[in-house]
């Protein structure tokens, strides 16, 4: 993350999690974002016994608030309960996005750095299309830049104005 708090549009590495609900999706999602390219760091799960969701979540963003991974994706059975608590973890900007144009807006208007979705709602190629197009867009900056540094100030305590 830059000193502007906004994250870079250089992608290499990719943190991506799910709870048991969608682990299927997660591990077509992190063999295709392999295959485009990019480091992937699976932090789980890895099979069907249940697990809590947020801290899949803490995990996935942990990497991405530290530097260790540019972007973090995360899956559950909605998307909802993931993104709320990604975006407890000071630093990430989560998105929960159910179509190509909320993809676009996330990357494009929020410089969303974890995407958010609900794994079994999705065909595979519609998955994997949402991913492919979060991962490629960017950040609009401009006009944007100063309501994503209003979002991180709300963050810090300060003033949201």
């Amino acid at each position: 993350m830059s000193e502007d708090g906004m994250t870079s549009d250089a992608v290499r590495s990719v943190a991506i999690g799910s709870d048991h609900g969608a682990v299927e999706q997660k591990q077509m999602l992190a063999s295709y974002i392999g295959m485009l390219g990019y480091r992937v760091v699976d932090l789980g799960t890895f099979g069907t016994e249940k697990v809590d969701y947020p801290d899949i979540a803490v995990a996935v963003c942990r990497k991405v608030a530290s530097g260790d991974c540019e972007r973090g994706i995360l899956l559950d059975g909605a998307g909802i309960g993931s993104c709320m608590a990604a975006n407890k973890v000071r630093g990430i900007r989560a998105a929960m996005c159910y179509d190509l144009r909320t993809v676009v807006n996330s990357r494009e208007h929020n410089d969303a750095n974890v995407l958010t979705l609900g794994g079994p709602l999705h065909g595979p190629d519609e998955l994997a299309e949402m991913v492919r197009v979060w991962l490629s867009t960017r950040f609009g900056g401009g006009r944007h830049v100063v309501r994503i540094n209003k979002i991180m100030a709300i963050e810090r305590g300060g003033s949201e104005t």
